[in-house]
C-alpha cells in the first residue's frame, strides 16, 4: 500500500485478462483516511489464488442470475461485456450488490438502479453522468469550510496579481490615440505590452490551478469514503506531488504546442488560406483526442503517487474503450462552468466599464478596460466564478477517474474496505 490518500496503486487491470489481486498490505489502522474498522486478513484473499469463492446470496424467491433469465448483464459476469474474461463480475466479487440477482440498468425485468453503499458523496458502483455532476456539487455544498478557503484564497491573489499587471503593463495604451497610424516602435511596444500581461496573467494562473487542483483532488477522494479534509490535511498530502504534477501539465502543454507546430505552422507557411484551415482543423481534433486520453492522468498522478509518465500511461488505460463517454462527461462540464463563469463576470465588467470607463467613449479609446474600477469589478466577477467553477471541474475530473476504476478495476471493493464498509461484495450493500 502506498501513500495515496485512500486507495493502492492498482495492480494488473481485469479488462486485460488478469486477475485483480488483493492489495499486498492492509492499511495502517491510525491513518485517519482508512477506517480502523478492516476486514481480517482472509477476506481479503482472491478467489483466483485458490481460495473458494463465496456463493453469491439472494433474496428469496429471487430467481437465479443469468442472462438467459432476462435479467440484464445477468452476475455481471465480465464474459458477457466485450472484451472482457470470463470468471464473475470480477475476482472475489461474486454476489455484488449490483449482481444479477438485482439486475443491471439497461436490460429486461430491471428494478432500476442497483442498490449499493453510499459512504460519502457516491455510491460505490458504475456512476452515471447525474450522479458524477452531483458527486462533485455535494462536496462542494458539504465540505465548502474546505473547498471554499481553497478557491476563494487563490482565486483572490490571482486576480490581485492580474489586476496589478494589467494596470502598470497596459497604461500605455490609455494615452494610445487610435485617430493617427502608429509609428513601427510605438506598434512594437504596443503589441509587446499586450504580450506580457497574458504571459504573466496566465503563467500566475496556470500555478494557482496546479495548487488548487491537487488540494481539491485530496479532498474529493476523502469525500467519496466519507471523510472530512482540512485545509491543511488537503496541503499536506498535495504538497509531496506538487512539483510532479506542475512537470505534468508543463509536458502535456508543450506537447501540444509542439503538435500544433508540426500541423499548423507549415499550413500557414503555405500562404494558403485552404491548407492552413485543413492543418487547424486537423490540429485541433488531435489535441482534443490528446486531451480527453490523458484527461485522467492529474487524480492518478496524485492519488497512486506515481510518476508523470505512468500517470499518463495510468490515464490511457483508463480512457480506453470509453473516450467519447469521458468527452462528453468532460465537455458537458466545461459548457457547464463556462456559462456560470459567463453569467457572473459579463454583467460586472459592463458595470464597471460603463461606469468607472466612459463608456462608449472609453471603449472608442481603448481606456474604458484598463481604469481601476473597470478592472477591480472584472476582478470580483472572476473571483466568485473561479471559486464556483474550479472545484467543479477538479470534482468530476477525480470522479471520472474513481468510475472508471470501478468499472474496469473493481476500486469499489477497495473503497468499501478503506470506508469501513462491512459485508461489501458478499451479497449484501452494506453499510
Amino acid at each position: 500500500m502506498n501513500d495515496s490518500p485512500g486507495w493502492a496503486t492498482p495492480g494488473p487491470s481485469p479488462s486485460d485478462g488478469e486477475p485483480q489481486g488483493a492489495p499486498a498490505d492492509r492499511p495502517a489502522a491510525a491513518d485517519p483516511k482508512w477506517s480502523a474498522q478492516q476486514p481480517p486478513p482472509g477476506q481479503w484473499s482472491n478467489p483466483a489464488d485458490g481460495a473458494p469463492a463465496p456463493a453469491p446470496q439472494q433474496p428469496p424467491g429471487a430467481p437465479q442470475p443469468g442472462r438467459e433469465q432476462g435479467q440484464g448483464w445477468g452476475s455481471y459476469d465480465q464474459g458477457d461485456r466485450p472484451g472482457a474474461p470470463r470468471g464473475g463480475p470480477y475476482p472475489g466479487r461474486q454476489g455484488a450488490p449490483y449482481a444479477g440477482q438485482y439486475g443491471y440498468p439497461g436490460g429486461p425485468g430491471q428494478w432500476g438502479k442497483p442498490p449499493a453503499a453510499k459512504p460519502g458523496v457516491i455510491p460505490l458502483r458504475p456512476l452515471g453522468l447525474g450522479e458524477i455532476l452531483d458527486g462533485a456539487v455535494s462536496t462542494m455544498r458539504t465540505h465548502w469550510r474546505s473547498v471554499l478557503p481553497i478557491t476563494l484564497v487563490v482565486a483572490t491573489v490571482v486576480q490581485v496579481i492580474s489586476v496589478l499587471v494589467q494596470k502598470l503593463l497596459l497604461a500605455d495604451l490609455a494615452t494610445f490615440d487610435p485617430s493617427r497610424t502608429p509609428d513601427t516602435e510605438e506598434l512594437i511596444n504596443s503589441i509587446g505590452s499586450g504580450l506580457s500581461v497574458t504571459v504573466a496573467t496566465k503563467f500566475v494562473e496556470f500555478l494557482a490551478t496546479v495548487v488548487v487542483t491537487a488540494m481539491l483532488t485530496m479532498i474529493f477522494s476523502r469525500a467519496i469514503l466519507g471523510h472530512g479534509s482540512s485545509v491543511a490535511e488537503a496541503w499536506r498530502d498535495a504538497r509531496p506531488q506538487l512539483l510532479r504534477l506542475i512537470g505534468l501539465t508543463v509536458l502535456l502543454g508543450i506537447g501540444l504546442a509542439l503538435l500544433a507546430a508540426v500541423m499548423v505552422v507549415p499550413a500557414i507557411l503555405s500562404q494558403s488560406i485552404g491548407v492552413a484551415l485543413i492543418g487547424m482543423l486537423l490540429w485541433i481534433v488531435v489535441a482534443v483526442w490528446l486531451w480527453t486520453s490523458f484527461s485522467l492522468a492529474s487524480p492518478a498522478l496524485m492519488l497512486e503517487k506515481g510518476g508523470i509518465f505512468k500517470a499518463f500511461g495510468r490515464s490511457w488505460k483508463l480512457v480506453k474503450g470509453s473516450w467519447w463517454r469521458v468527452f462528453g462527461i468532460s465537455a458537458l462540464t466545461v459548457l457547464i462552468t463556462g456559462m456560470v463563469s459567463m453569467i457572473i463576470v459579463w454583467p460586472l465588467t459592463l458595470i464597471g466599464v460603463f461606469a468607472f470607463g466612459g463608456g462608449m467613449s472609453g471603449l472608442e479609446d481603448g481606456t474604458a478596460a484598463v481604469t481601476w474600477g473597470a478592472l477591480i469589478l472584472s476582478a470580483v466577477g472572476l473571483v466568485v466564478a473561479q471559486s464556483i467553477t474550479m472545484p467543479m471541474q477538479s470534482g468530476v475530473t477525480v470522479l471520472l477517474y474513481v468510475d472508471q476504476r470501478i468499472r474496469r478495476e473493481a476500486l469499489d471493493l477497495e473503497l468499501a474496505r478503506a470506508a469501513g464498509v462491512e459485508n461489501y461484495g458478499n451479497g449484501t450493500a452494506g453499510g
